[in-house]
């Protein structure tokens, strides 16, 4: 039964195959060449661990693990290292369709509700959906469901997820555009249930993952695969990290596979094969070419992203989910491909450009060419990323470049990417991306492709619009924030913890507002829902409800911490500690009561009064003491502000050792990252460090700032992204302005700000009355 075409095809395959026997690259100098690559990405990157394995048609030329999976107990990353692989999900999903296509129980391109009759989102187009449709992303489908998406922590069911898409409006009409879509991939799995008459995992698992030997693979976490889990961090842009969620999505299909990249490539050799297992086929190769072909002109197939890589026909999927990065990716022709996963979300700029090098090396091995080698970059030195920083304009366009201890940041567009050296110009080189050049011409002209940006001092903003004021703050969970900020007069999104969107307003006032025409939600809109006092108690955001969240302090209020052990307990034991005894040579201390070297610097000192964390009292006087340098410094600053109609207002200054150690034994571990270790003591025992903010000189009031005076959330971090635009300008102009004088801000507080010469001194603990008597 086998025709002449075919006959002659397999002929030509075993030509090729005995062919590539004889002639099989020696790889040793490019994994040589890859190793060290990945080593410098990860310590540079701070990546915790990463997972490779290269194959070559029928072989895996490489696998190999670097850093650590886990911490308790320690455990090495290796090629068996289990990942969450997101989006490659994908592919196994649309595989099971494909199988049910050939075995005649699905249609490709018939109207999904002949399978899926429950399935009825509002269809203002008129035209049916169909599997083909779904599984290229061109369904014009919401992106999540409001129910089981990757933000909801409840874990429903793959029925309960579809069923909530009942409640949605398709955005597109179907086959006009690319959106991609989970929900519309999370259909097509349900529908995988309902011709098969078998539950999802069980029908991968037997009909695809066994076959494939996919040992360590699964959409369940079964016991055996949560051994081998690696652990994985989140990141966001104010420079935080912290353990990914591991619930399962209610988007199963479209998101929840476990495995290795040794077994994912033991999937591409079956694609290598067309298809052929050990015992029959995965599927025909006439169907796998199907799903390799971009339809409807889009860059998807069946499933496969697909793409041209340096001339050569690149077939795959990337997967990026809560802590985890991945890219499966084979050159279909020329039967070598890679796997690799990163456990820190949101790396995929990382890890996709070593797949892509780790296929240049291979490339170039097999053809007897120089090995290419892999552009690195090098830290901008200080005093440049200090010059550069500003705000650079092109037209109606802005970018904006922020320094932050030593490092320098670009927003531009959607992302901010930090800026590194490479010869003579400043790249993009972050976890995020690579690749795009920033010429800087002199300090006020930057060149970015060819085109000229200048430098224009930013205008103190206006005040936020009244109706913006109730919807700015945080919405949703800890472990995905939405962040919704005033960005001159215009609401802005920043959702999934990096992706910034200008938002337009589109419906009423303040009721409405779309997301832009490119990103992760075109075409999607945040409806704001508003109390009888016009509070937002919670936003629709792409038809998934966010509620508020208690984001932090507002106008009048005080951060308060229940303390571990009350403050009389704690007082006797903090007086009756020492301080870490210190060796070597300092200076003799001088410190000077910062009012009177200048009247018009304002106190406010907490720790003198119970409006304070700890709701205590601390000091008897409320007074500022510096060291003599540190104050004069100080006192620059204000007299420069004062140019400006703004004045300092200082919340605290040298602070007794002893104090510091009451702070530390009362503060909950889970807050600790806000005050000092008395172990090590504090720049506020040297009295190099102060606390303090700015007031108006007319109205003699503080300027509210996004966040209070020791709040112990994130909203103190001094790259905080929300906020509104009056408020981000004044902790940018505080931190410049005492930058300035020598004064470094201190990465979780934006009112503490600690003097360059604060190791020079040593830990003091005497009280404000011993300085007086002493003196």
């Amino acid at each position: 039964g086998t025709s002449l075409k075919e006959l002659a095809q397999l002929l030509a395959e075993i030509v090729s195959q005995r062919e590539r026997r004889r002639t099989r690259p020696d790889y040793s100098e490019a994994i040589s060449k890859l190793k060290a690559i990945i080593r410098r990405e990860l310590k540079q990157k701070d990546i915790p661990a990463f997972s490779i394995t290269l194959v070559d048609d029928k072989r895996d030329v490489w696998s190999a693990g670097f850093g650590f999976a886990g911490t308790e107990p320690k455990r090495g990353a290796t090629s068996e290292t289990v990942y969450r692989v997101g989006s490659i999900s994908k592919l196994f999903t649309d595989i099971a369709v494909m199988q049910l296509v050939e075995q005649g129980k699905l249609n490709l391109d018939a109207d999904i509700q002949e399978v899926l009759p429950e399935f009825n989102p509002k269809n203002p187009f008129g035209k049916p959906l169909t599997l083909r449709q779904l599984m290229s992303h061109r369904s014009g489908l919401v992106r999540e469901s409001p129910v089981g998406s990757y933000f909801d922590p409840n874990e429903p069911s793959i029925a309960e997820t579809v069923a909530s898409l009942n409640d949605t409006t398709i955005v597109y009409e179907p086959g006009t555009r690319t959106k991609y879509s989970n929900s519309g991939i999370t259909v097509v799995g349900l529908a995988v249930e309902k011709a098969s008459g078998m539950p999802f995992s069980e029908y991968i698992r037997e009909k695809i993952l066994k076959p494939l030997g996919m040992q360590n693979s699964d959409f369940d976490r079964a016991p055996h695969i949560a051994e081998k889990l690696a652990e994985a961090q989140m990141w966001t842009v104010d420079g935080r990290r912290f353990p990914a969620p591991v619930f399962e999505f209610g988007i199963f299909p479209a998101g929840n596979l476990y495995s290795t990249t040794d077994d994912l490539t033991r999937f591409l050799r079956v694609l290598f094969r067309n298809g052929k297992l050990k015992d029959g086929q995965l599927l025909s190769p006439g169907t796998l070419a199907d799903m390799m072909r971009p339809q409807e002109k889009g860059r998807f197939g069946i499933g496969f992203a697909i793409s041209d890589f340096h001339g050569h026909k690149s077939v795959g999927h990337g997967g990026a989910v809560y802590g985890f990065s991945t890219q499966l990716k084979a050159l279909i022709d020329e039967k070598i491909g890679v796997a690799a996963v990163a456990p820190l979300d949101g790396s995929n700029g990382v890890v996709g450009r070593i797949s892509n090098y780790a296929l240049e090396l291979m490339l170039a091995a097999r053809a007897g060419k120089p090995l290419p080698d892999y552009l690195t970059t090098e830290p901008i030195p200080k005093e440049l990323a200090r010059s550069t920083a500003g705000t650079f304009r092109n037209g109606d366009s802005t970018i904006t470049l922020t320094e932050r201890a030593g490092r320098l940041f670009m927003r531009k567009g959607s992302y901010r990417n930090e800026l590194r050296a490479l010869a003579d110009s400043l790249v993009v080189d972050d976890i995020l991306s690579f690749g795009l050049r920033v010429k800087v011409k002199n300090r006020d002209e930057l060149i970015i492709d060819g085109e000229t940006w200048q430098r224009f001092e930013e205008k103190k903003p206006d005040d936020i619009p009244n109706h913006l004021k109730w919807i700015v703050g945080e919405y949703g969970w800890d472990h995905n924030t939405l962040f919704l900020f005033e960005h001159h007069g215009q609401l802005h999104a920043l959702i999934e913890w990096f992706y910034f969107y200008p938002l337009t307003e589109v419906e009423g006032k303040g009721e409405v507002y779309a997301f832009p025409d490119y990103g992760l939600y075109h075409g999607e809109k945040i409806h704001i829902r508003r109390n009888e006092s016009s509070y937002v108690p919670e936003i629709i955001v792409a038809d998934i409800k966010f509620e508020r969240r208690r984001d932090g302090t507002y106008e009048n209020e005080t951060f308060t911490i229940e303390p571990v052990l009350p403050v009389e307990e704690l007082r006797p034991i903090a007086l009756a500690a020492k301080p870490p005894v210190e060796k070597g040579e300092y200076r003799e201390a001088e410190l000077v009561d910062v009012a009177k070297l200048d009247d018009t610097i304002k106190l406010d000192i907490r720790y003198a009064t119970k409006n304070n964390f700890m709701e205590a009292v601390f000091y008897k006087q409320p007074r500022a003491f510096m060291q003599k340098p540190a104050a004069e410094a100080l006192v620059r600053v204000h007299r420069r502000l004062k140019e400006r109609g703004l004045g300092v207002l200082i919340h605290d200054a040298y602070r007794p050792w002893f104090v510091t150690k009451m702070f530390w034994d009362a503060t909950p571990d889970n807050l600790k990252d806000f005050v000092a270790n008395p172990q090590r003591g504090s720049r506020h025992n040297r009295g190099c460090a102060v606390d303090l903010t700015l007031y108006d000189l007319k109205t003699g009031q503080p300027i509210r700032m996004v966040a209070g005076y020791d709040e112990f959330t994130p909203r103190a971090f001094p790259g905080y992204p929300g906020g509104t635009s009056i408020q981000r300008w004044h902790r940018e102009l505080l931190r410049k302005e005492m930058q300035h004088e020598d004064f470094e801000v201190y990465e979780f507080e934006w009112w503490h700000f600690d003097y360059k010469d604060w190791k020079s001194y040593r830990i003091g603990t005497d009280t404000f009355e011993e300085i007086d008597a002493a003196k």
